[in-house]
Order: C-alpha cells, then structure tokens, then sequence
C-alpha cells in the first residue's frame, strides 16, 4: 500500500492546473482558470479551476475534486492508479508501507496470480488466432456468432485446446509455479496422480478484466456441437484471493467510460449479450453472469452512475432476474428501470438485428419503472384476495426501502392510482416495514455494540456543574439535556443531512480559528476554544452526533489538530490521504459562485461564532422535529397498545417542550460570549 507521506508530497506536487490542462484547454480568468468541462457536453466553459485551493470545480454538473480525483474521474481509474498517474509524471517515488512478512507473502501470491492469469490471456488468444485447432474450432465459432476481429481484440477473446493438459505444460515449462495455477483457478490436480488438468479444455475464452484492467478470472463456454445434453455450457474460474464473483461485473473495464458518459448503465446476465452490444454500438453495458446482485457490485457501478436498466429476456427466467436484486438496488440508492425483450429474443440476438439507435430508441419506448413492471407481473391475472395482498405487500416493500422519503411518497401516490388502494392504507403499511426494518438495525448495533468494550466518552454527558471549566460556553443549550438524553439510541436513523454539510464546512473552513478567547473556569483559570472544539462539545452536550459517519471522523481530526501552530484545516482536509474525506472538504468548499474580492464577506471570529451557533440550533430542531413526526406516525399504528401508545405520548409531550425551548432560543436569542 501507498503510505500516508507518499500521498501527501503526490498531493503537494501536483499542480491541479498543469494536471487539467493536459485533457481541458484552460483561459486564466482573474486568480482562476476557466475550461469546458470535460464531464458533461459543455457548451459554454463552465469548468473552473483554482489553483489557491488545488481544486477544479463544474458549475453545471458538479463534478470536480482535486488532482487526484480529477484523475480518477477523467481516467476512470481506481485512487491507488491515480496516484500512481500523478507520481510518475511528477517523479515521485512510491513508498509502499512496510508490511509484515504474512502481508509481503499475501501481496506477492495475489501478483503472482495475476501475473498467471496475464499470461493465461495472452496464451488463450495466441492459440485462437495461430493454433490450428484455434482456428478451426476457437475462430470458426466467434465466426459463426458474427463477431468482429476488433471485438475479439476488445474482449481478449480466446480458445483453450482441448488437450486437458496443453495449457498448464506450456505454463510449466515458462516457468509458471503450479501452485499459482491451481490459486487462480485455472487448473487442478487429478485425484489419480496429482497431475494438473485444465480446467477450460475445449472451450472458448472470456476473460475477467478488473477496473484497474489487471485480469481477475476467466469464463470458459463449451462449443456449440457439444452443449446438446450439456448440463453447465459455461465454467468460471472458483473464488481466489483476487476474484470473488460476487464483486466483479462482466465488461465493466471496456464500459466504464462509457457509462460515465452517458450516466446510465445496462444490466444484461451474459458475455455474449455484453459483447453483441458492443459490436451494435452500445457500450454502456456490463453483465452479472446470472448470478444476485450484490452490495458490492452496485457499489462499483455506482461510482459511475445511479441510473441503471435492468435489460433481460421476456420468459420466466428473464422475468425473474429482473425482479432479483431490485430492493437491493433501490435501498442502494439507484434509479431501476426494467425492460424485457419479446418473446424469443435475448440482448444477443436483439442486438444482432438492430442498429444501435433502434436498440437505443426501442429500449426508450419499452423501459417500464419498476413499480410499474412489478405491478404488472405480480398482479397479472391475480384474483385471490390473499395472493393479491401478498403481491401488495411485496410492491409496498420495494418502496420501503428507498432512502428519499420524496420519491417513496411519489410512488406511493402511483400505487394509490394503480391499485385502487388509498394512500393512507399504503403509508402505514410502508411506515410499519420502515419501522421493522430500523428496529432490526437497531438490534444489530446493539449486538454489535455489546460485544465491544466501552469507549471513553460514552454513557451520559457531563453536566455542566460536574464540567465547570465549559459552564459559560453554551447557554443557548444549557437546559437542554434533561430532556435530550434520550435521544442518543436515535441518531443513527436521523439525518439532517443539509445542516451537517454545513456545520462541517465550517469546521473544515475555520476549525482552528479560536471563537471563545478567555473564557473562566470557575477555578480561577481561563481557557479558549476553537471552532472545531467549540462545535465538539456542543454537540457532545446532549449525546448528538452526525449520521455520516466521515463527517465526525472530520470533526474528531479537526480537534486533534485545531490548536497547533500553522494549522490550516481547509487546506488539511483538501489534502487528506482518505480519497473520501478530500472529496467531501473540496465539495463543501466550492463555492456555487465566484465573488470578486471586494464583494467577499471577511470570516471574523464574531461571525463565524454567530453562524455556527445558529447551526447548531437549528441542528438540533431539525432533529427534534424528525423525531416528533416518528412519533406520530407511531402513536397511529399503536392503537391496539394501549401502553405503547401512553408512553410514546408522553415521549412526544418531551419532545415538543423541547422544540419549544429551541424555537424561542432560535428566534430571539443572543449568544453571550467572550471574545
């Protein structure tokens, strides 16, 4: 791995603008520099960079980031290639961080096998191509499927003789160790004699190829005149250390870019389907194998997009892989559309007869939300009250499980039109699989959390009389922890997420600006606080914490470092060696617009102190507030609970006195304070 120094001086090297202006033509403009962006189809330069702050910026379609995330982006590589990109161009040497000798010998297996798997590839296509059986059998079915030599090339297509044991003498006789052969998959050990057996004999070749285009593992099909009473046409390499395939998808390295471009992927389940698009021109398109999506997997294709096409056959099966994998991919936060090709056809054969605008326009006018194509398949020809129930419920949890509580009231909305139910009868039954599935969240953090030791600062916050050195700091929250001590178990399923943006760019902005200068003790002692440990304490006053997990590693970093000499926290955080932590500091820094200087405000100690104080509050109603409407809502549901219901209205009763308190304090409340 790439050690924390290593990353740093790549970072302090490298010149965000010389590294843009190697793919976007930039006009300075003032302290900045101005381009069109090279991320959307830009029209009118939109794509700024500044060279202060290391960062580029697109007004238009947000995209942007620093060096190395401009790299990754415009390059589609993986953060460790990126800055491996910038330190050979700037002439760093990589200092990988030392590792333990299990480590050394892990990393070195998992290059070995890749290196095996590399040579592999070439071998399969060396022996499609010049091989005489290669030709005849490897070449002459890749021929009769119509596919072109440059796919072929694309794809790194090749043929494995049918000898069960030609591929792993040539590996042996290269000087190949057996042992790596049998780790990757590739052969294994006769239970006769331990000799090596290919596992691929007689087939032609698909190769794996990772994001970082390193080949992972290899698919291998029977040919044609022998898949008649042929149980498994197609083999896969077994998991490894550097394949597991619930975490690659088929073609995403030759799709990548284009599925960033066009901010939309195709799902489709087979290699052919994949390569057939491509020979029709339709790149953004990847396949899972037949095989569950998993987390894994829509976490790699959302690093690229958010909308994805569900692309299957119209039978049975193809019916049943669309509906796989879909509350999956909505709980993942992604956009599902479903389309299922007519009868008889496959994204192969379709594609094979189709130019790719009619592939493109056919999928357009036949695409269906998933609401709508589950609506139709579980309710098609359903008159049985309870098998009609059944596929309600199933719909209603598909909605469950969409984060946006927007887009989940619009589709409940949808469903009210669709199915003759009433959007009241809908919402609670969606707010009671909502609420089974936080209970069951809860249940696990709380296994979690008691098969750990206790960390220091949890349990009940300090009040302020056992804490006198912080007594005058907060009065505009002094009395609020009777009533919010509560809370706490709650805050992992609330989240004001536009107020803790803002809360921690101002903690990233001015961490180590010092706002409460002087403040007594009560012991005859004064002390100061920074903005980052002012809001840390606040917030640690009444058990609250952030829901984004990064966002209180930020604050926990900015206290660390706010009150060392030099200390600069935008600059810190910008720069970080955590790939996600710079990209959420040079997000919330840029600036929606440019301000000449002299119409820019000056942050002073005063200002910034007001600004975060009414943060904080208002922080904290957006939290109450959410936690008064899951207490209605619950109060409704519980109405054959009588205790129950008494107890969650004498919850609420809490809750809104606490608002109260807030929205006075919020309203007419003068922060006092020493400065």
């Amino acid at each position: 791995m790439i050690d924390r120094p290593t990353i740093e001086r790549i970072k302090e090297r490298a010149d965000i603008v010389d590294v843009v202006s190697e793919f976007v033509s930039l006009k300075k403009v003032g302290v900045n520099y101005r381009g069109l962006c090279p991320f959307h189809n830009d029209h009118t330069p939109s794509f700024y960079v500044s060279p202060a702050r290391r960062t580029c910026h697109c007004f238009v379609c947000g995209e942007g980031g620093d060096s190395v995330g401009f790299i990754m982006k415009h390059e589609q590589m993986t953060y460790p290639d990126a800055l491996r990109w910038l330190a050979r161009r700037y002439n760093i040497t990589i200092q990988e961080r030392e590792l333990t000798e299990e480590q050394k010998k892990e990393q070195n297996d998992r290059e070995a096998m890749y290196i095996v798997n590399e040579w592999a590839a070439n071998y399969f296509k060396d022996i499609l191509h010049n091989d005489i059986d290669g030709r005849a059998i490897g070449m002459q079915y890749f021929r009769q499927r119509g596919v072109r030599d440059d796919i072929i090339e694309k794809f790194q297509l090749g043929f494995c003789l049918s000898d069960r044991h030609a591929m792993s003498d040539a590996a042996l006789k290269k000087g190949y160790q057996k042992e790596y052969l049998i780790k990757t998959g590739l052969a294994y050990e006769s239970e006769k004699n331990g000799s090596l057996v290919d596992r691929f004999s007689g087939r032609v070749m698909f190769p794996w190829i990772g994001v970082s285009g390193k080949v992972t593992a290899f698919g291998g099909r029977v040919l044609d005149s022998r898949t008649k009473g042929v149980s498994q046409k197609y083999v896969n390499s077994p998991d490894s250390d550097i394949y597991h395939k619930d975490h690659e998808l088929y073609g995403l390295f030759q799709a990548k870019k284009a599925i960033a471009k066009a901010d939309l992927v195709y799902m489709v389940e087979g290699y052919t389907d994949v390569i057939s698009m491509h020979q029709c021109g339709i790149e953004n398109v990847v396949a899972n194998s037949g095989t569950a999506l998993s987390e894994h997997q829509i976490h790699l294709l959302h690093r690229f997009t958010h909308n994805i096409v569900l692309l299957y056959d119209g039978d049975a099966a193809g019916i049943k892989a669309a509906l796989r994998g879909t509350d999956m991919l909505l709980r993942e936060g992604m956009n599902v559309k479903v389309m299922l090709l007519p009868d008889g056809d496959d994204p192969d054969s379709f594609a094979s007869k189709h130019t790719a605008e009619e592939f493109r326009t056919y999928i357009k006018e036949h695409q269906t939300d998933f609401i709508e194509f589950k609506t139709k398949v579980l309710l098609q020809g359903v008159t049985d009250p309870r098998e009609r129930s059944e596929a309600i419920s199933s719909i209603i949890q598909s909605i469950s499980v969409i984060g946006d509580p927007i887009v989940r009231a619009t589709y409940i909305q949808d469903c009210s039109a669709r199915l003759g139910y009433s959007e009241q009868t809908l919402t609670a039954k969606m707010n009671d699989n909502i609420r089974n599935y936080r209970e069951e969240q809860r249940k696990a953090e709380r296994r979690k959390a008691s098969s750990l030791p206790p960390t220091e600062g949890e349990g009940e916050p300090d009040s302020s009389e056992d804490n006198p050195q912080t007594s005058n700091l907060n009065p505009q929250t002094s009395n609020l922890n009777p009533q919010t001590s509560n809370l706490k178990p709650q805050t992992s399923n609330l989240n004001p997420s536009t107020l803790s943006s803002l809360i921690i760019k101002e903690v990233i902005r001015h961490g180590s600006m010092i706002i409460y200068d002087n403040v007594e003790t009560g012991e005859g002692t004064t002390v100061s606080l920074t903005l980052a440990e002012f809001v840390d304490y606040d917030l640690k006053t009444d058990g609250l914490q952030f829901a984004e997990p990064l966002y209180n590693q930020i604050l926990a970093e900015a206290v660390e470092h706010s009150k060392q000499e030099g200390f600069d926290s935008e600059r810190y955080f910008t720069l970080h060696h955590d790939y996600d932590i710079s990209q959420i500091a040079i997000t919330l820094c840029s600036d929606n617009v440019i301000l000449s200087k002299s119409l820019q405000m000056e942050a002073t100690p005063y200002t910034v102190c007001e600004h975060i104080n009414h943060l904080l509050l208002d922080f904290r109603n957006e939290y109450i507030m959410q936690r008064i409407n899951t207490l209605t809502a619950e109060i409704k549901l519980a109405t054959d609970d009588a205790d129950r219901q008494m107890a969650l209205l004498a919850e609420l009763q809490q809750a809104q006195k606490l608002r109260s308190l807030i929205a006075k304090k919020i309203g007419g409340s003068v922060i006092s304070r020493k400065v």
